[in-house]
Formats: C-alpha cells, structure tokens, sequence
C-alpha cells in the first residue's frame, strides 16, 4: 500500500470521500499543508499523528473539504423553494411547521438563505423551521457566528443584505430574526440513525453526490429518501441530475431550480419501458458552442470530443479567469492539447492544481483528455467538477451531455443540452445590450 493510498482509504471510510471525485492531487496538498503546520518531514510520522489524534483527523478532513458557497447560490432553487412552501402551508392548513434541512450546510451561507428566502415570501416565523448539518465542526462553528465578508455576497441582487443584515467592523452579521429560524449542529451523512427519524418537507443536498462513488452515491441517496418526505423536494446541485434520475427521482420542471420529486411507480415503469426502447446509443444534435478562434487537431477515434480551447468568455456568463502566471499556465495546457501532446497537457493541469485553486477550465480540460483516452468514467467526473465550479460552462456542459447520450441516459443529456443552450441565450442577450 502506498502512503497516499492509506490517507485515501481514510477519507473513504471517514466521510466517504471518493479520491477519484477531487483527484489525489488535491489530498496530496492538503496532507503537505498539514505536514507543514506540524513540523514533519515525512508522510509517515504524519500518518502516525493522524492515527492518534482525533483533532487531526479532523483538520485533514477541514483542509481537504474546502466550503465553496455564498448567500442565494443558484437563486431559482430558493424562488422555487418559496413558491412551493406556500402551496405546502396551504396544504398542511396550519396542522404543523414546515422543516427543511440543509446539508452539507457549510459555513451557513444556505441555511440562513432558506430562511430569508422563506421570510421574504411571507411565511411567518412558527410556520417553518431550518435544520443545517455539516461534517467539519469548523464551519458549523462559523455558521453560528454568522458574520460574513464580502465574498459570501456574490451577483448582482444583494438586496437581501439590507433587509437580513447588520453592518459590523468585520463584515455582516445575520440579524436575529433569522438566526432564531436555523438550528446549526456536526454530523456525518453516512452516520446510522442520522438526526434520529426526522422528516423534511425540502432538503438541500447539493453539489455532495458528485464526491462518492456509485455505491456510496446509492447508499447517500436513500439516506436522502428516508429524509424527504415521501412529497417533498430535494434540491441538488447542477451536476447531480442525472444521477437523481437513475435512481428514481424527477425534475419538478422548473428550469433552473434543480428540484426533484420522487416518482410515482406508473412513472417508474414508464420510464423503463421508454428506456427499453433505445437499444442504440442516441447522439443528440450538437449543441451551440461558439466556433474557436484557430484550428484545432481533432482525434481520430469516431465520436470523441475535438480538443479545442475554450472561446473567450461572455461579459457576465463566465467567471474572470485567474490572472498572472495560472492564466499563463492554463494558456499552457490548451496550447498542449491542441497540439496533440495528451500527456504534457494532464501534466500541466495536475501542476496547475498542485499551485493554484482549482478552476473550471482546468477540470473541462482534464475531461476532454480523458475522454480522447477512452476514460469515460473519468471524463465523466472531471466535467462534473467543472460544473460544481461553473455550472453554465458551456464546454463541458456540451461534453458530458454527449457521454450521457451515448450512453442511453436521453433524459439527463437533454437537460444539459437544454441549460447549454439557455446559457448560450443569455451570453447573446448580454452581448447586445
């Protein structure tokens, strides 16, 4: 057994960490990180640490799982969130308060997001409550603080800022009012008897499935259904729908809002018998991404993807790029892979994660390599990082729409292919004001 491997087979068994999900760069800097604070020169004595100290398998655990959320992340799930507790009151007749859980609740920037959002459409404090449970006692600790800086306030619609905050020297605290809606407390998913029964009518369970593996991601997910009441909504994140939907949930419809219900056992056996009927793979019609500004090598292996570097962003529909010497390194591996020079390009991406935080780009090109190596399985991950980071990427929306078709998976292909061309609309509308 190699030592990274030993730290990997932890992870797993910890918090279900699924090394191939975030890649073994990632850990191998969180376990340098942590070798440097302590002083040890080798992987060796930081294993016998680790073994030892259950404060340090913790903070292997905080450096690993870095919190990446702000306040109204994705705001049509919290639109769609407030129209349907409306309609779950009206049903309920007042009988009882609604509950919805948040998990990972991360540094508390979601759970105190359901609650204003549920303030705002005019539910009345002792009609719901907020439950929000994290692994890392670290966040939930600075969940309860409930100060927070700028970073936390991201988009162009902060005005729930005046209404839910007060101004302090070191950012904004949540006023009271909110607070006193969300209970914050440490667990671990994969723990038996996880928050002893309870019920919600929504969970928010987002951008965690993708960091499993299929067995774990199967196991998770009827922890999830024992949790959601049987006609309640799970919101995920903008990679994880088609993963819901082998496994017997449905999009509520609403674009944007990435909200699932379950289905019905009609729908169930209709969708296999539609399935059923595809016994080739469907390769949908290419979706609109803009031409690249200089010829590029394609593969000559029949249906994988072109190497070609990504077209310069839309003014608001992509995030700036990093500046500096990673812009120069990520000009570096788009140079390299369209020269065809596969290996040198994956080495320049793994030195890439190695330096600097990860980007989209850096995943979408590590898909596409993966991809053109007959990888599906990996590429398949790596699209799905770039879209935890970026979901309206239009590349690797594109690509892994693709895989999924090929692969006899029409519904989930179709929902990517439907946000790539909702994201290629609004870079057109953006372009001509």
């Amino acid at each position: 057994m190699s030592a990274d491997q030993r730290f990997f087979d932890f992870l797993k068994e910890r918090i279900g960490l699924d090394v191939t999900s975030v890649g073994p760069l990632i850990i191998q800097r969180a376990i340098r990180q942590r070798c440097t604070q302590l002083q040890m020169e080798t992987s060796d004595q930081y294993w016998s640490r680790l073994q030892g100290s259950a404060d340090e398998q913790q903070a292997l655990i905080e450096a690993v799982v870095v919190p990446e959320t702000w306040f109204f992340r994705y705001p049509e799930s919290f639109a769609t969130l407030a129209r349907l507790a409306r309609e779950r009151q009206e049903q309920l007749r007042g009988m009882r308060a609604l509950k919805v859980l948040s998990l990972p609740c991360s540094t508390g920037e979601e759970p105190y997001s359901i609650a204003m959002a549920l303030l705002d459409a005019g539910l009345e404090p002792h009609q719901f409550k907020v439950d929000g449970l994290d692994v890392s006692p670290a966040s939930v600790e600075r969940a309860r603080r409930a100060i927070y800086g700028k970073n936390s306030f991201r988009g162009e619609d902060i005005g729930f800022r005046e209404r839910h905050f007060t101004a302090l020297d070191e950012g904004h605290q949540v006023n009271e009012r909110v607070r006193e809606q969300v209970r914050l407390r440490t667990g671990n998913l994969l723990e038996p008897g996880l928050l002893g029964g309870e019920v919600y009518d929504f969970v928010f369970c987002r951008n965690l499935l993708i960091y499993f593996d299929l067995p774990t991601q199967q196991q998770v997910f009827e922890i999830l259904k024992r949790l959601t009441h049987v006609d309640g909504v799970l919101f995920i994140g903008p990679a994880e729908g088609n993963l819901l939907g082998r496994m017997g949930m449905r999009s509520i419809g609403i674009p944007q809002s990435f909200a699932f219900r379950r289905h019905s056992p009609d729908e169930v056996e209709a969708a296999a018998a539609t399935a059923a009927v595809f016994t080739s793979p469907f390769v949908p019609p290419p979706l609109p991404v803009r031409a690249p500004p200089s010829p590029v090598a394609a593969p000559r292996a029949p249906q994988r993807p072109v190497l070609a570097p990504a077209p310069p962003p839309a003014p608001t529909a992509r995030p700036v790029a990093p500046s500096g010497d990673a812009a120069s390194l990520l000009a570096r591996i788009a140079e390299l892979a369209n020269e065809g020079r596969s290996s040198e390009a994956r080495q320049a991406c793994d030195s890439f994660l190695r330096q600097y935080e990860p980007v989209a780009q850096v995943f979408y090109w590590l898909g596409l390599l993966s991809d053109v190596a007959g990888s599906v399985q990996e590429a398949q991950g790596f699209y799905r990082k770039a879209l935890y980071l970026e979901p309206q990427h239009p590349e690797a929306l594109a690509q892994l729409a693709a895989l999924l078709a090929a692969q006899g998976d029409l519904a989930g292909a179709r929902r990517l292919q439907d946000r790539a061309a909702r994201s290629g609309r609004a870079a057109d509308s953006e372009r001509k004001r």
